[in-house]
């Protein structure tokens, strides 16, 4: 699980802005202003069959993580969080 989701600076981080494309969601603010200290993102690949890859990008560590428990929640209430 992306560990930007109870990450203070969630809505602000250029790097999960990222993820949120790749991902093809929305994001949470079109102009991120933060730039994280090396953020490391693993990136999980899943085959079903040679025409089905899908691609999982989760950021597992970094050092401008501050811990806000329910950050992503607080912005985006009643909406399922991304894992």
């Amino acid at each position: 699980m992306c560990i930007c989701v109870n990450c203070t600076y969630v809505d602000r981080c250029i790097t999960y802005h990222s993820v949120e494309a790749l991902h093809l969601q929305p994001h949470l603010t079109d102009h991120p202003d933060f730039e994280a200290i090396s953020p490391t993102i693993n990136v999980n690949i899943r085959t079903e069959s040679t025409e089905d890859i899908q691609m999982e990008w989760d950021v597992v560590g970094c050092e401008s993580f501050v811990s806000e428990m329910g950050k992503w929640i607080k912005l985006r209430p009643g909406e399922l969080v991304p894992t």
